[in-house]
């Protein structure tokens, strides 16, 4: 497989977006495999290996904040061992602290909190994202929040609830206060995989208004093509932005 290590130009495209914040969806590795024929659990893998190349290029190119879906709250539902070969590529990838430090990239997570009645992310997994923040906390590059256990209408509902809890005025700045991860970032173009042109539960408050990238090729097959092109569509955007004195809808 060809990933995006493989690409001599990895290292020396840049973006000229400031403070650009590009959100992915990772779709079609089951599809990659099946038309391989390897198991689903095969293309997960190769994912998860296209997903640690991707963060090279993303901090080859400058990009400040990569947010990536890896595993939403429907998808529990999936078979029990394609979904616990999942939960182990998110501790690999959890794991990857030493890379991760080399590249002075700062982890976060976002998804339902583990106090959460309905929560479901395992110990295991808890501790891996609990060590991979705190082991990557002091570094100042690109910030790549994986979002796990994550549902947009369930983090919506969750902000609506705190803010009764709270006894606040309605507002947009209100609610975004009480998001999953008040200091997360707009998105500036948001990536979606394998031919799918729907965004599903993914960031729908955070992405109002930002463009989408979509491709035809599956997430092992995410090039530097595709992350180049998704940057020059957000930084169309927001050249175009630009020109109108009102703000992107808030």
């Amino acid at each position: 497989m060809i990933t995006l290590l493989d690409d001599p130009c990895c290292a020396v495209v840049t973006t000229t977006v400031k403070n650009v914040h590009v959100a992915c969806i990772m779709d079609g590795n089951g599809r990659w495999a099946q038309r391989r024929g390897l198991p689903r659990t095969a293309g997960h893998t190769a994912g998860e290996e296209n997903l640690a190349a991707v963060v090279r290029a993303s901090v080859a190119r400058n990009i400040d904040y990569l947010t990536v879906f890896g595993f939403s709250t429907e998808n529990w539902v999936r078979p029990r061992g394609e979904v616990r070969h999942i939960l182990g590529l998110h501790k690999k990838l959890f794991g990857r602290i030493a890379e991760l430090n080399d590249l002075n990239v700062k982890v976060q997570w976002v998804g339902r909190p583990f106090d959460d009645p309905t929560a479901r992310t395992p110990r295991y997994v808890q501790r891996a994202i609990r060590k991979a923040i705190s082991d990557t906390a002091g570094n100042t590059g690109m910030t790549m929040t994986v979002a796990f256990d994550y549902g947009s209408r369930t983090e919506i509902a969750h902000a609506a609830r705190r803010l009764i809890s709270a006894h606040q005025v309605p507002s947009v700045f209100n609610m975004s206060n009480q998001m999953y991860l008040r200091d997360m970032p707009e998105v500036d173009v948001l990536v979606r995989t394998s031919g799918e042109t729907r965004i599903s539960n993914f960031l729908l408050w955070q992405a109002v208004g930002a463009p989408s990238y979509f491709t035809d090729n599956t997430w092992p097959e995410f090039s530097a093509e595709d992350l180049d092109l998704a940057l020059q569509l957000a930084q169309q955007f927001k050249t175009n932005e630009s020109a109108y004195t009102a703000p992107r809808p808030n």
